[in-house]
């Protein structure tokens, strides 16, 4: 599957909720619609995989309702877009540890993944209960002594169906500076972009503003361009 790989950080959702005088978990709600929205969106901006960052390792330190709650949206959300990704080519892998995981979210993971696996149009992987850290020390713990870094990240997911190359774009809304564990291997020559926008108003307009952002970038991956090159030896 050609195309690129844009990973986001959807943050910002409790604090979208707060600011309009609403509970943090209607942040949460809506931030799920706005996930419907950038998926459909993906393909149409050349995105063929798209990695989100639903639930970190470290968000078990949150309050257990508002635990619950997230735990019951992810649910809701496998539930309620399986058809339509089914439907649409889209093929949904879920990243991150599922042994912490509820036996029902569990299950309709695996249907999801199940159901969804033959979709060419995008490839979504949603990271729950996600340590890109631990994912790493994992691969390490798998590999031999002779491994090249080809190899390693294939070994970064425990299963191949859900590997992907390395991140071109990595987005984080809601106005922090920081990837707070996020694809930390894959996205080590990713161009970072950092909105201010609350996750839930991140729609169709601004994925395609993103995109048109990093298309303007100039990427050398450690190298010099020959244009540059070109110019170094003019002067």
């Amino acid at each position: 599957m050609s195309g690129l790989h844009v990973g986001i950080i959807m943050d910002g959702n409790g604090r979208w909720g707060l600011s309009r005088g609403m509970p943090r978990s209607a942040g949460h709600r809506a931030g799920a619609r706005a996930l419907r929205e950038v998926v459909e969106a993906a393909p149409d901006e050349g995105v063929a995989t798209l990695t989100v960052y639903a639930f970190s390792a470290d968000n078990w330190r949150r309050p257990p309702e508002e635990v619950g709650l997230l735990l019951r949206l992810f649910r809701a959300y496998l539930r309620s877009e399986r058809g339509a990704c089914q439907r649409d080519g889209v093929r949904v892998s879920v990243l991150g540890r599922r042994d912490r995981l509820p036996p029902m979210l569990r299950r309709e993971i695996a249907l999801t993944e199940r159901q969804t696996a033959a979709g060419t149009t995008l490839h979504l992987r949603v990271a729950i209960d996600y340590s890109s850290r631990e994912a790493i020390l994992a691969a390490a713990a798998r590999c031999g002594e002779e491994v090249d870094s080809a190899r390693f990240e294939q070994l970064l997911v425990t299963d191949q169906a859900h590997w992907a190359p390395p991140v071109d774009l990595l987005i984080r809304t809601g106005g922090e500076y920081r990837l707070s564990d996020f694809l930390l291997w894959e996205s080590a020559y990713a161009e970072l972009l950092f909105s201010p926008v609350m996750w839930p108003d991140f729609r169709k307009p601004e994925l395609r503003e993103a995109v048109a952002a990093f298309r303007q970038r100039d990427r050398r991956f450690g190298a010099i361009t020959p244009a540059v090159m070109a110019q170094a030896g003019a002067a």
